[in-house]
């Protein structure tokens, strides 16, 4: 009934906008875009937006609409890829008529009481995917796109997923819809030297302890490499994947913005969300967050790793 009800609301309302979280990754993004597109498809005479914070890393996947303050007057909002408030970009969607959540983290939401969530989906966009299909809408080509390179990215090219077999499926419905796989991969797995001299150098600084590998990013790696912040925090941590030694690897992170310390945790074979929970975080069970207040913290954080790759052993 309730997913029912967020295809009604779609076809009810005439303004729809359309958010996600801060520092967006390309689930988030894709997941966005991808779903305006359907809708712009499905029902031309509504007007859709996407709104949030740009990143330039993934800026080939398309841009964020600039909107005022009275489109939300009697707008539907659609939140993508995130169901706690303080991680949403733009906080103006609390003036809309009506709030839905779109969600695959392990976290309780806290923005509205509609909300949809499938934790076995490794993806916003393939729970997205689904959704749409099963309602029988329309995608179209480029809505496809944005909605592969979700999938792509959260599962790490298939390798991430409770149940894998259903994101191959999902994954190959949006080719057979004409996804562009080769435009995907080709602006998100090439690089500059540059990029790769700058993964050379954080790759040095890896440290190690009994099986948990973890990196410590200060604010000065961000005069040293002119790059986002996603670059460092998220997009280091695929230096510490696939060794045999390491089975929890973690990211920590200055953020000059709020003067705390991001946190990233990663694991195989291992459930680790519970401990991010405990620092306010949360995510999935093999790949969560948190924030912190210092790198004071690592130290014991490390350790209540190390104490449970101990007890699962």
């Amino acid at each position: 009934m309730e997913v029912k009800q967020l295809f009604e609301d779609i076809k009810n309302y005439n303004t729809i906008i359309i958010h996600r979280h801060t520092r967006p990754d390309l689930d988030a993004l894709g997941s966005q875009l991808g779903l305006k597109k359907i809708i712009e498809a499905n029902y031309p005479s509504k007007k859709v937006f996407a709104v949030g914070d740009s990143t330039q890393k993934y800026a080939f996947i398309g841009d964020m609409d600039i909107v005022s303050d009275d489109l939300y007057k009697g707008a539907l909002v659609i939140i993508v890829d995130v169901a706690v408030s303080y991680m949403i970009s733009d906080e103006r969607y609390k003036l809309a008529d009506k709030v839905w959540v779109i969600d695959h983290h392990k976290n309780d939401c806290d923005v509205s009481e509609n909300w949809l969530c499938d934790t076995t989906r490794v993806a916003a966009a393939e729970y997205i995917t689904y959704l749409v299909l099963e309602e029988g809408l329309t995608i179209p080509k480029e809505a496809a796109t944005c909605l592969f390179g979700g999938i792509i990215t959260d599962s790490g090219r298939f390798l991430y997923g409770s149940k894998v077999s259903n994101t191959l499926r999902v994954a190959a419905s949006l080719i057979d819809l004409g996804a562009d796989s080769k435009y995907i991969y080709d602006n998100i797995y090439i690089e500059t030297l540059a990029e790769r001299e700058m993964k050379n150098y954080f790759a040095s600084k890896i440290q190690m302890r009994d099986g948990v590998a973890w990196l410590v990013n200060k604010g000065d790696v961000f005069d040293k490499f002119h790059c986002e912040f996603n670059d460092v925090s998220r997009g280091m941590l695929s230096l510490m994947v696939g060794i045999e030694e390491i089975k929890i690897w973690c990211n920590f992170t200055y953020d000059k913005e709020s003067d705390t310390v991001k946190c990233e945790f990663r694991s195989r074979g291992i459930e680790i969300v519970e401990i991010a929970k405990a620092l306010g975080g949360g995510g999935h069970a093999n790949a969560c967050g948190a924030t912190i207040k210092s790198f004071d913290q690592v130290d014991s954080i490390i350790d209540s790793f190390v104490k449970l790759l101990k007890e699962n052993n």
